[in-house]
């Protein structure tokens, strides 16, 4: 009976203590004995899930709380969308992704999320020191983001130098250096061109036809205003309206040249004088397309002061650009081509060239950035289009931008065509 008590004490565990295996017998002799032979099976056996009735057991001073338990890859898998495995493992963007590894996606979209939001440094810092997580061609997909980040910034050395450790660490050829700022194509048969010049008066409203033209048939138009010597109240009213018109509609258009027109305007209107009303609504206008949303919300408060009514509201507008002509330019096309960076855009101009086109393509290749409001907006229209049969196509966003397209599902809507490197 000693015996017995002394075992089944032997054989009780701590309470609060987690048991490990004993360590595999070492035998001295060819073969080992019954007890080894149980103790090495037992090693063999993962552990137990243990519950404790008086909680979970505390960590010696120094050592960090135990990480959470890994997913499964059915869970990851479940949690990938469908736009992110075919846009991931797609020859559009030329990257094998293995979803097995969870940590790489979410370290896509934190880069992503942060490039969105401008905070450009420590995109690269961060960038660069998730590099070394990723063994060989693992982390291609952040080696590609790193690599345009450093083309958008113009920092063709620190690029250079990118390319020979990536040639190191991948085993493959990098991606050339490339001009980020393609030329655009000449002006093609949809898009007209108009000239106002001289001092517009009254008599001259049939100077402002293509406007009321493209407004109709939802037709873009270039409009030169390099020429404008100065403008009555009555036509600046009518000029106004056109545009605020067409801006609400969706239709493109573009008034080239137009500082010298917003410095005759705001020589006519003075803060105080209940006169010119039109002339402000134009030079407010003119404010939203040209000039800074300060420059803008200061008019507007000069306007309120002066006519003791509510100016109009500041809405920014997406950053678009019409074909125009030059020794750079490009065969024309119908794409709808979008540059610099594109902030709080509701992407109205798409609604117009769908009503043109079956086909609409958005090219990117002169986008340096987009942010989350813009990209929830343009799931929101191509979703739009999409329920009328418009079949539409993104071309050429940079890795940044396209992997920011990723987290928001822009696939279900769109082909997303990524340059191959």
């Amino acid at each position: 009976m000693v015996f017995s008590l002394f075992k089944k004490k032997a054989q009780k565990e701590p309470e609060g203590e987690v048991m490990r295996p004993k360590p595999a017998f070492t035998p001295k002799s060819d073969k080992a004995p019954p007890e080894a032979e149980e103790s090495d099976a037992r090693s063999l056996e993962p552990l137990p899930d243990l519950e404790f009735s008086r909680g979970a057991p505390s960590l010696p001073p120094g050592q960090p709380a135990k990480a959470a338990k890994p997913k499964t890859r059915e869970e990851i898998a479940l949690e990938v969308s469908n736009f992110d495995r075919e846009y991931t493992a797609s020859n559009v963007m030329a990257i094998a992704v293995d979803h097995g590894a969870e940590s790489i996606q979410a370290d896509v979209e934190q880069v992503a999320v942060l490039y969105s939001n401008g905070h450009d440094q420590a995109v690269r810092a961060l960038l660069e020191s998730l590099l070394g997580a990723y063994p060989g061609s693992e982390g291609l997909r952040l080696w590609h983001m790193l690599f345009d980040f450093m083309q958008l910034n113009g920092d063709r050395a620190a690029f250079e130098k990118l390319a020979v450790r990536f040639v190191e660490t991948c085993e493959m050829s990098p991606p050339p250096w490339r001009q980020m700022n393609p030329r655009v194509p000449v002006a093609g048969p949809k898009v007209v061109f108009c000239r106002l010049q001289g001092v517009l008066t009254g008599d001259d409203m049939s100077t402002l036809a293509p406007l009321a033209d493209a407004i109709k048939l939802q037709r873009p138009l270039r409009v030169d205003c390099s020429g404008v010597l100065g403008c009555e109240d009555e036509i600046a009213g009518c000029l106004a309206d056109f545009l605020m018109s067409a801006r609400r509609q969706g239709t493109m258009i573009v008034l080239e040249d137009a500082d010298g027109l917003v410095k005759r305007l705001r020589s006519r209107v003075v803060v105080g004088e209940a006169q010119n009303a039109r002339s402000w609504l134009l030079l407010l206008e003119l404010l939203q397309r040209h000039g800074t949303q300060e420059e803008f919300e200061q008019c507007a408060i000069d306007f309120a002061i002066t006519f003791e009514r509510s100016p109009p509201s500041w809405e920014a507008l997406p950053a678009t650009v019409l074909p125009v002509s030059g020794e750079d330019a490009l065969p024309a096309d119908d794409a709808l081509y979008l540059s610099g960076e594109i902030k709080n855009s509701r992407f109205d101009e798409l609604t117009a060239v769908s009503n043109l086109q079956s086909n609409v393509i958005l090219d990117f290749s002169g986008v340096r950035r987009l942010d989350f409001f813009s990209a929830g907006q343009l799931v929101t229209k191509l979703a739009a289009l999409k329920e009328i049969g418009r079949e539409v196509t993104i071309r050429s966003p940079n890795h940044l931008v396209a992997e920011l397209m990723a987290v928001f599902g822009v696939n279900k809507f769109a082909s997303i065509i990524v340059p191959k490197s």
